[in-house]
């Protein structure tokens, strides 16, 4: 017996970028130490005053089944946050309450796309959008964001490839590159969305995490609100990961149909973690900025330790908790590059290539250790490059 295409095919036959990830991990349950930044998983655990609501929700009963749409509070609260942040008059009914970012993406292409209808997306990518889009039986299709252009889509390279197409997921700030889309890239995004007729689906899940300029969710451009879904999450802005809590904001009528996709699905997401969650986002800007700091902070001392190098470059990082490298200089691919950095000097990162044909040649660092490591294992990485620089333009001995 054998499963369904659909599910067989989730990776499209090819890797699913996970391979110097994993092979940290295998090392590191051998014994040998290993730096990891590889995975956006914040170094602080889950704030206690949130783990004390959450508690304090699942001792008082709140164990059953949950609204599958969601608690009435949360939906409140994430509405209301939104419209603060974005100015968009938003409702509790344009809010679905999902098991996570992850699963507000699936949700979110089953809800605009139809089996074999074809899916846009910015490459470079989060892994597993690709995969998303299979398993909701659509078609990828990648549109390139260039480094010449520091991986800001391009309305002319989206203008190539929507005809026909009925939908585009975009991503900002964006991971892995860190970039945040400025208004100009919105505005081509828009243009070609409202020409071609296509659903936007836009994950903000690092909205809160911006260290230059200024977010502007597209749900917010004019006449977009109608045709974009926004997937947002607890998990970045609240260092929630393994609670598993983010949302959909869209069209009523979306959110409907999305909640009749969830009753025949998750079932909602458990009371007591979505109790938890209205409280943590009860807790302001404040509490936010406070999560994001560490990253903030790192970021500034990464841009320190680039600086007296200049074999690694740094793409403008603008955004989210990731450094997105530029290591064309040592001759190697990323890929090449990660492994012999994990091999040589026991430091995880990504290779560019797990995120996409565009960011070859790049790496992605994530700043998810204490300052001190962090700062000690980029110095090695710099030096590594240097290194392998070297031995590229040593002149071949005749």
């Amino acid at each position: 017996m054998q499963g369904s295409r659909r599910i067989a095919n989730i990776t499209g036959g090819g890797s699913d970028g996970w391979e110097v990830f994993l092979r940290a991990r295998q090392m590191i349950e051998a014994g040998t130490p290993v730096v990891e930044l590889t995975i956006g998983e914040h170094d602080i655990r889950t704030a206690a005053p949130v783990l004390q609501a959450m508690h304090g929700a699942a001792m008082g009963g709140h164990t059953g089944y949950a609204a599958v749409p969601g608690t009435r509070a949360l939906r409140a609260a994430v509405a209301a946050r939104v419209e603060a942040r974005t100015g968009v008059p938003t409702r509790p009914e344009n809010v679905l309450i999902t098991p996570g970012g992850q699963a507000a993406l699936f949700a979110a292409h089953i809800a605009t796309c139809d089996p074999g209808d074809r899916a846009l997306f910015i490459d470079p990518y989060y892994a597993t959008y690709p995969g998303t889009i299979r398993g909701a039986g659509a078609v990828p299709c990648a549109v390139a964001a260039q480094p010449a252009d520091d991986f800001q889509p391009r309305r002319d390279a989206l203008e190539a490839v929507a005809a026909g197409a009925v939908s585009l997921l975009i991503n900002t700030p964006n991971n892995p590159t860190g970039v945040v889309y400025d208004r100009q890239t919105l505005e081509g995004i828009c243009a070609v969305a409202r020409q071609h007729d296509l659903w936007v689906i836009s994950d903000e899940v690092y909205d809160t995490q911006i260290w230059e300029g200024s977010h502007l969710s597209i749900r917010a451009m004019d006449g977009m609100a109608e045709r974009v879904l926004v997937v947002g999450s607890m998990s970045k802005s609240h260092a929630m990961t393994g609670s598993r809590c983010g949302w959909i904001v869209g069209p009523e009528q979306v959110i409907a149909d999305l909640t009749n996709l969830a009753t025949h699905t998750t079932y909602g997401v458990p009371g007591y973690i979505q109790d938890a969650s209205s409280f943590a986002l009860g807790l302001g800007g404040a509490f936010e900025a406070e999560i994001a700091a560490p990253f903030a902070r790192r970021r500034r001392l990464a841009k320190s330790i680039l600086a007296a190098q200049d074999q690694v470059r740094l793409v403008p990082a603008q955004g989210a908790m990731y450094l997105m490298l530029d290591i064309r200089a040592t001759g190697l691919s990323g890929t090449d590059f990660a492994n012999a950095l994990l091999e040589t000097h026991h430091i995880a990162v990504m290779p560019g290539e797990s995120f996409g044909a565009a960011a070859a040649g790049h790496i992605r660092v994530a700043m998810t250790v204490e300052d001190q490591v962090f700062g000690q294992a980029l110095g090695q990485l710099c030096a590594f490059a240097a290194q392998c620089a070297e031995v590229k333009n040593r002149p071949e001995q005749g």
